[in-house]
């Protein structure tokens, strides 16, 4: 992907992009790599130099951007998160100093969907279990368990937005029965509400965390819920890791309270919790999800996007101050 006209805006990416991904948004504009380097952004920086004129800046929800962080950048005007999330952007010092923040929604989602079924099934066929015990000679002892499937299956979904939904279209085509959680109620929605994550979670053969990470969220997937989805009970989350309580969810793992989890994100991440290194039945990707090709062009094209937009004063598209 080539951008069809270079902007002149100065960018400074501090997004944790791949090369393929920085290389492909200094094709589009004026990028500074400041890439996996926000940790050493500081008013006694020996290189900020190199971010004076800097207007625009391509961040993550993960990584986020503060107060001290925009104090820097004077001519700064808007914040590009790279994904969906922006949980850790300060919205407020943003607001207060005119800089707008957008996201990107809509962009990795059905890569998202594909991964949160991909976890869901591996996790509940025991793929890697059963690929193991095949190339160890264990092959007819593997085929006398008989392991759960997503047919038919039960799915609650917590967050319906474009994620959600995506998961949702999916899980339909397996002829699941739908649920989802989310602040209200969606209007000519096809699936079943539930105000109280616990009561959707008794419901369900598989929950799937597909809510943004903050305060609103923290913990909702407690030791409750999780008790509540029982030992048949089949845990993903592709949403942020601080959704789920990670004591809890070890302790339910490892006492055969629920069946097993897919997790492509994680408290606390890149480490992974002690408590989940041993936990059974657990499968663990690094915050991937979201990565495929198509995904990685459109991420950067509407990064691109917007920052063209705010260059030539028109509506930014997914703002959300």
């Amino acid at each position: 992907m080539t951008s069809p006209e270079r902007l002149s805006t100065k960018t400074a990416v501090f997004a944790p992009l791949i090369d393929t991904s920085f290389g492909i948004v200094a094709e589009g504009c004026h990028a500074v790599d400041r890439r996996d380097q926000l940790g050493s952004f500081t008013a006694n920086a020996e290189n900020l130099g190199e971010v004076e004129g800097v207007e625009a800046v391509i961040a993550t929800g993960v990584i986020g951007f503060k107060a001290e962080h925009m104090d820097l950048l004077p001519d700064l005007k808007i914040i590009c998160c790279f994904g969906v999330g922006f949980e850790n952007v300060d919205l407020e010092a943003a607001k207060a100093r005119g800089i707008a923040v957008t996201n990107a929604p809509a962009t990795n989602g059905d890569t998202v969907a594909d991964h949160a079924v991909g976890l869901a099934l591996t996790v509940a066929r025991g793929i890697l279990e059963t690929n193991a015990a095949a190339r160890d000679g264990r092959w007819m002892a593997a085929r006398k368990v008989y392991r759960p499937t997503l047919n038919g299956a039960r799915v609650g979904i917590i967050g319906l937005g474009a994620i959600g939904e995506a998961i949702a279209r999916r899980c339909a085509g397996f002829d699941a029965a739908i649920g989802y959680f989310g602040r209200n109620e969606r209007p000519n929605c096809p699936y079943r509400y539930y105000s109280d994550v616990e009561a959707m979670a008794a419901d369900s053969d598989f929950l799937i965390v597909a809510c943004p990470g903050g305060p609103a969220t923290h913990h909702i997937v407690n030791a409750r819920v999780l008790e509540a989805m029982g030992p048949s009970g089949i845990l993903v989350n592709i949403g942020r890791g601080t959704v789920v309580d990670t004591p809890a969810l070890a302790n339910a793992l490892k006492k055969g309270l629920i069946y097993g989890a897919g997790l492509d994100v994680v408290e606390g991440e890149p480490e992974i919790p002690a408590e989940l290194a041993d936990a059974p039945n657990t499968i663990i990707t690094p915050h991937m999800a979201g990565r495929s090709p198509v995904a990685l062009e459109a991420q950067c094209a509407r990064a691109l996007e917007n920052i063209g937009r705010m260059s030539r004063g028109e509506p930014l598209v997914y703002q959300v101050v």
